[in-house]
């Protein structure tokens, strides 16, 4: 497979989570400002008028903590996904979200499931097995630095606390660790330097130019003389200093 391009901070990777959290907050807004209470667009497993809420769960949160907990670790992990997996991030992110709540639809307990942690599992658990696999030392490095902010996460797909949705949670990693197996992601490509290419002539390397042939480094080039005209337009001035031993030394 074919390296992809170099990796340069597009606008999207930081527009996309951005617009991805805010959308959340906006909803909070609306349910304040307005006062309506808008839990029933969560999953309800087994119903099949709970299925609209594999859509819309991940923008619903049961109140301002709820929000922001999701909203930073979100925003962090996709802004992740947008910037190493650029050309699968979509696919990832829609068909993760899909599956994890359709997942949660299927093996939850009958009760309004909300909010976007299944989506942050689910990422978490994509980059992180996602970055072991590819054996690429940045992709690696991205996986522990998850696992070193978000590891205590795991503990919560286990049901330790009957108010928050474990089912949601154990959906989304399992949903992650899946994607991470079937989804295909071009190689990072790789840095190349001058001296690694075919037609590499050390000679006209200014570098390599400040080496003699001993190997030793030579911190200035000698001065090059430069052609002056003999017309006499030109006029040179030539300066001579002379240390006080040799002007002792002249005198007597």
């Amino acid at each position: 497979m074919k390296p992809q391009q170099p990796l340069e901070f597009a606008l999207g990777t930081l527009t996309y989570p951005l617009l991805l959290v805010f959308s959340m907050w906006l909803v909070l807004w609306i349910e304040v400002r307005f006062h309506v209470n808008l839990n029933f667009l969560g999953v309800y497993p087994q119903r099949l008028e709970g299925l609209h809420g594999i859509i819309t769960a991940p923008f619903v949160h049961s109140g301002l903590e709820h929000l922001f907990n999701n909203s930073v670790p979100l925003f962090v992990l996709s802004m992740a996904l947008f910037y190493f997996y650029r050309n699968i991030a979509w696919r990832v992110l829609i068909l993760g979200a899909l599956c994890t709540g359709l997942l949660t639809w299927i093996i939850g307990r009958p009760a309004l499931h909300i909010g976007a942690s299944g989506i942050v599992y689910m990422l978490v658990a994509f980059i992180f097995f996602k970055g072991l696999l590819s054996r690429q030392y940045q992709l690696i490095a991205i996986a522990f630095i998850v696992v070193f902010l978000y590891g205590s996460l795991i503990w919560y797909v286990f049901p330790v606390d009957p108010q928050i949705s474990w089912e949601g949670h154990l959906s989304g990693f399992g949903v992650g660790v899946l994607f991470s197996l079937l989804f295909r992601s071009p190689a990072l490509p790789k840095r190349t330097y001058a001296w690694e290419a075919s037609d590499y002539n050390p000679e006209e390397d200014t570098f390599m130019q400040h080496f003699d042939e001993d190997g030793n480094f030579i911190e200035s080039f000698p001065e090059e003389k430069e052609e002056v005209s003999n017309s006499p337009d030109h006029l040179i001035i030539t300066y001579e200093v002379k240390n006080e031993k040799d002007q002792r030394e002249q005198g007597d």
